[in-house]
């Protein structure tokens, strides 16, 4: 198993950017997909964005899609979301989730992952 652990949640007008980060620790995540999802209050949580194990397949919700850029460094065990020109709508908690063996048409799907971070908390402000 892995641990996940995400940072770089915070306030933000809108327009405005934000760096999440998710660290893995435990074991290589080498061989994980990573994805980010979120939940905005008394909603469901949704897909955001995803990184394939190898890096060279990504995966954007289409309401972050040119916005919202991910990133993997498996050097320092960590995937990173950029996220610009931030919106209201992009309010919520942010989950950094992975797991082994994901098949593609599986990755926007919460239950493909078995592992969570806490999650972090990401308000913008109008």
């Amino acid at each position: 198993q892995v641990q996940l652990v995400e940072a770089g949640g915070g306030l933000v007008q809108a327009g405005g950017s934000l760096r999440l980060s998710c660290a893995a620790s435990g074991r290589t995540f080498n061989g994980y997909t990573i994805a980010w999802f979120r939940q905005a209050a008394g909603k469901e949580r949704e897909f955001v964005a995803a990184i394939r194990w190898n890096s060279r397949t990504t995966i954007y919700a289409d309401s972050v899609k040119g916005r919202f850029a991910i990133s993997r460094d498996n050097a320092q065990q960590a995937v990173n979301l950029q996220m610009n020109s931030l919106e209201r709508d992009d309010t919520g908690v942010y989950y950094c989730a992975g797991d082994t063996g994901v098949i593609l048409s599986n990755t926007r799907s919460q239950a493909a992952y078995d592992n969570w971070g806490q999650g972090t908390q990401v308000t913008v402000a109008s």
